[in-house]
């Protein structure tokens, strides 16, 4: 089972290489900062602060007792505050740390700040190289396009996951929402508003982009997210899923969702009175908390009813960035080179539930004992399986589908705007950053 599932993940990740190719680095005036003596104190901050700290703060008592010269300052960063936070403090000429978490979704945007150290050159003399995911590793490279060079150390991967209560589902004599006619089924028949009984919650906050681009494109089974200069995302058959999509707010959700982030949206699921959530493999184990492994289950996003094949956006890869203003750079690698280890990148991906970068860790007894993740790897694996390659080179994305689209997204479970208002507005704000981002490159 072990080796099965190690090769599924390699195959998997493959399939997860991004399609980008180049992106601009300006002169941001950052200080070029020291290599230090190797000891003293680092700064990490961890981009998903609050829900991951215990892990980390874990990992960092390991690392303090093997390196006793060197003290970890922690601080952590909500999700969903990590790019404003990093951008104010490269503008503001100081305040970054030594160590941050840093996900390819925003590693273009820091990396054309010239925030981020170079790390290929320490990769490889540490011997990392070899035990590295190798599309994990191009995936950091082909967000940057710089090259062969790499400008953070991953540590994970993810994908979108639908999670439901076998036991609501058993209970009520449904089938597993594995296709979108079961899904909007169970939907509705586990919806009991005067009861206070949803089928779904949906995430109506910070994040929610990202999830309604996951929904619509599984969905609509559209197989690439540009089409010539234009992006996809307005296309009819998107618009008319994501419509169907956000049509579940209020009717099989509850009414408070309309302001869901991450933290609200899972306490919502866990509890107890709501049949189903879409997230990815990160919040397998606060499920298994809440209910126990044999009440929750998670299934890889719905496959098409008519031939069974599935569709999913590219999932961002996490990884660990040396920071070019550090004093301390000695040191801070030597904490990366720690935390990228087999076996706190395995500690640390079991508490997440995601997919572990080191290779060595693929063998470990409790990923073969993660069905979510297995499933995600076999769906991933499946040569019908398609991937909408998100454009994580472009310095705005991040920005474009969080504070300037979010609110939008609340505006359209309200009914204020269509769901093609939305889209279009999303289009156009895509189609001009990758206008632009083209012109840079000449």
């Amino acid at each position: 089972m072990s080796t099965h599932l190690t090769r599924g993940v390699a195959a998997a990740l493959t399939a997860l290489v991004l399609a980008a190719t180049a992106t601009a680095c300006g002169d941001s005036g950052q200080s070029a900062g020291a290599e230090g003596d190797g000891t003293g104190e680092i700064v990490f901050w961890d981009n998903n602060g609050g829900v991951r700290t215990d892990v980390w703060n874990e990992i960092i008592d390991a690392f303090e007792e093997a390196n006793p010269d060197i003290q970890v300052e922690y601080v952590g960063v909500p999700i969903g505050e990590v790019q404003s936070k990093y951008d104010a403090a490269i503008q503001g000429g100081e305040g970054l740390p030594d160590v941050g978490g840093v996900s390819t979704s925003y590693l273009a945007n820091l990396v054309a700040q010239e925030a981020l150290e170079p790390v290929g050159d320490r990769v490889a003399e540490s011997g990392l190289t070899e035990s590295l995911m190798p599309a994990m590793v191009e995936s950091v490279r082909a967000t940057t396009g710089e090259g062969e060079e790499m400008y953070s150390v991953p540590t994970s991967a993810n994908q979108g996951v639908l999670w439901y209560r076998t036991d609501l589902f058993e209970a009520a004599g449904l089938e597993p929402p594995t296709t979108w006619d079961a899904f909007y089924t169970a939907a509705e028949e586990l919806t009991d508003r005067g009861s206070g009984e949803f089928g779904f919650t949906i995430r109506g906050g910070e994040g929610s982009v990202a999830q309604a681009l996951d929904m619509m494109y599984a969905q609509s089974g559209i197989d690439s997210f540009w089409d010539g200069a234009e992006t996809t995302v307005n296309d009819p058959a998107n618009v008319e899923e994501l419509e169907r999509y956000v049509g579940l707010y209020n009717t099989v959700t509850p009414e408070a969702d309309l302001s869901n982030d991450f933290t609200n949206m899972v306490a919502t699921f866990t509890g107890g009175t709501v049949g189903m959530l879409q997230h990815n493999l990160g919040s397998y184990p606060d499920h298994v908390a809440a209910f126990g492994a044999d009440r929750v289950a998670g299934v890889p996003m719905p496959a098409d009813t008519a031939d069974g094949s599935h569709t999913f956006v590219s999932n961002p890869v996490d990884g660990l960035g040396l920071f070019r203003a550090s004093e301390n750079k000695e040191a801070a690698w030597r904490f990366i080179e720690f935390a990228a280890s087999q076996e706190m990148n395995s500690l640390w991906n079991e508490s997440a539930g995601q997919i572990p970068a080191n290779t060595e860790a693929l063998a470990d007894p409790w990923l073969a004992e993660a069905p979510p993740t297995a499933a995600a790897v076999e769906a991933l694996s499946d040569e019908a399986t398609t991937i909408v390659q998100l454009p994580y080179y472009l310095p705005d994305w991040n920005n474009i589908t969080k504070a300037d689209t979010e609110p939008n997204f609340q505006r359209l479970l309200l009914g204020e705007i269509t769901a093609q208002e939305f889209a279009d507005d999303l289009a156009q704000r895509l189609n001009e950053a990758q206008a632009e981002w083209e012109e840079y490159r000449g």
